[in-house]
């Protein structure tokens, strides 16, 4: 039972009988308020809003609602300088609330909002002859949240994996390759060992030009469908998906495609052809280009002077196929702020072109990700491997249980846990426009808001109700009207709305801090009352409390890509 909307219900059923107007509940609700503080009501209609509607001062609304008000879903209504308070009979609040998680279960909080509906999600994007680093962190876990969460949803999710496998440094990857690789070598090193060739070929470059003009040459022959260059080039692709695989399998991460820039090189002249078309296309300096000086934005560039094709090239032709292949809904592009105006562009360029669909398309923006206060640069060999990062954090991780809990059984799993999701939590509980600085200290804390924290919380949860076994009587919905069990109920209560609002500000972070707020809460509960109590009644009720507690927090922490270990 929603008690906000109850509150918007009676207050509109008061307006009929006080004064005989038509004030939807759907209307009341938009004016509802949550007071600053508890004392001041669970709920709050600032009667001025509606002086307009029924031409009375505030004061006489509120007083009038008030004496026509009579429902056991509330203790007591009161009329405060034309604010009306409502005050939720906590004991029926406590029932309601707990009732329907427990019963939901691990389907609380979910809804079939999404029925029949389709969203593309391209996140992660790594580039291949790459190895994955810190830097693709965000966007792989935004990303796959959202997969999560939409599906939670109801949606169907397609997760897209558009990999960075086109441009001249594959060129300069196998002109590299050529002067100083060989195979026996790269097969060894695998990714690593490309990384080498490209950072010493970066590197050569600037004192030999002319090392430019071979990568693009070796580009051109991957172009024409040379059959050594596409060779090498296939073969360095499969390297870095074995490589990324290992990665992915540790963080939980999934994808439904990995078509990526090169799946769309003959995709892309049925779009210029389009363009052309409809006189989108105009020359400029030999380059081909729809002008958006309109708009003011620089032009889209579709074809260079040279012919060659460019990522808004390659991007149309994308939306264009997920489109026809998907229908979908959303198109949600997981990229870095970095890129906004290429997206606007894109966007603008669909306008244009009368894809009314592509109203979906969306980019979905985040911050830049540093460790230790550095930035991170491929090309001059300063990288962080997430590989190697996840691998420290569950060495790290199984550290500090070997300090606090040395008898704890499968403690290399339970580590893995922690480390891997420890990471996963840092990278998601921030606004995600927000840059992230990742340090040990913060990232793998028990205490405060990091994702051991609150997975130690429903590790402790999990054992008081070990301990408790089944209730012995019925619960006592009273024994639960205190501050600190209230506050964990109201935000039990807020879990569902928290998942919808995530998705639809496309930010994982909700939930995140939710699960955080959630823990913090029951933590504060659990010092301040006994829930194994001499009265079997009030143990009932806050054992059910402990239950949807627990199950709300495994929720949340499921939907952000994070396991809820029982025993820590």
């Amino acid at each position: 039972m929603d008690f906000k909307y109850q509150a918007a219900y009676l207050a509109s059923r008061a307006a009929a009988s006080a004064f005989g107007a038509e004030v939807s509940p759907e209307a009341m609700l938009e004016y509802i308020e949550t007071p600053p503080t508890p004392d001041m009501g669970d709920f709050a209609l600032p009667c001025f809003k509606l002086s307009r509607v029924l031409r009375k001062a505030p004061n006489m609304i509120a007083d009038s609602l008030k004496a026509a008000i009579d429902s056991p879903l509330f203790s007591r209504v009161e009329s405060v300088s034309g604010y009306l308070n409502f005050y939720v009979n906590r004991a029926a609040y406590a029932e309601n609330v707990l009732k329907t998680a427990l019963e939901q279960g691990e389907n609380y909080g979910s809804d079939t909002v999404g029925g029949g509906k389709t969203v593309v999600i391209d996140y992660s994007s790594i580039n291949i002859a790459k190895r994955f680093h810190i830097g693709h962190l965000s966007t792989t876990m935004i990303g796959s949240a959202l997969y999560r969460i939409y599906g939670f949803l109801g949606y169907k999710c397609v997760g897209v994996n558009h990999l960075g496998d086109w441009g001249t440094q594959f060129g300069k990857m196998i002109a590299a390759y050529k002067r100083w690789g060989d195979e026996e070598t790269v097969r060894r090193g695998g990714v690593d060992e490309m990384v080498k060739l490209y950072v010493r070929f970066n590197t050569e470059a600037k004192n030999d030009p002319a090392l430019e003009d071979e990568g693009r040459a070796w580009f051109k022959k991957i172009e024409d469908g040379d059959e050594e260059a596409l060779k090498i080039f296939r073969w360095f692709k499969e390297v870095t998906l074995k490589d990324a695989e290992k990665v992915y399998d540790m963080l939980g991460v999934k994808f439904d495609s990995y078509a990526g820039e090169s799946f769309y090189i003959d995709k892309m002249q049925p779009v210029i052809d389009e363009l052309t078309e409809k006189g989108l296309l105009v020359e400029d300096a030999g380059a081909r280009i729809v002008k958006l000086d309109e708009w003011n934005m620089p032009p889209a560039i579709i074809l260079r002077s040279d012919g060659a094709t460019l990522y808004m090239t390659r991007d149309l032709a994308a939306i264009k196929y997920r489109h026809e292949t998907y229908n979908f809904d959303k198109n949600l592009y997981v990229v870095a702020y970095q890129q906004d105006l290429h997206f606007k562009q894109l966007f603008k360029v669909c306008e244009l072109l009368g894809w009314d669909w592509a109203k979906g398309c969306e980019h979905v923006n985040f911050g830049m990700v540093s460790f230790g206060g550095q930035s991170l640069s491929t090309r001059e060999g300063r990288i962080v491997y997430l590989e190697d990062l996840l691998t420290q954090a569950i060495e790290k991780a199984e550290g500090i249980i070997a300090e606090k809990s040395p008898e704890l059984e499968n403690r290399s799993a339970v580590a893995r846990q922690i480390g891997i999701g420890a990471v996963i939590f840092f990278a998601l509980f921030n606004g995600r426009i927000k840059d992230i600085d990742f340090t040990w200290d913060k990232a793998l804390n028990f205490d405060g808001e990091t994702g051991p924290y609150v997975m130690y919380t429903h590790a402790r949860l999990c054992s008081v109700l070990r301990k408790a076994g089944e209730a012995a009587a019925a619960p006592d919905f009273k024994a639960l009207d205190d501050p600190e069990s209230q506050a964990v109920l109201r935000l039990i209560d807020e879990f569902p709305q928290t998942v919808k609002l995530a998705a639809q500000k496309n930010e994982p972070s909700y939930v995140t801090r939710f699960s955080c707020e959630l823990a913090k809460a029951v933590n504060r509960f659990y010092y301040e009352h006994r829930i194994l109590d001499d009265d079997a009644s009030a143990t009932a009720a806050r054992l059910m409390l402990t239950r949807a507690a627990r199950q709300t927090i495994k929720t949340a922490l499921s939907l952000i890509g994070l396991d809820a270990p029982e025993k820590m």
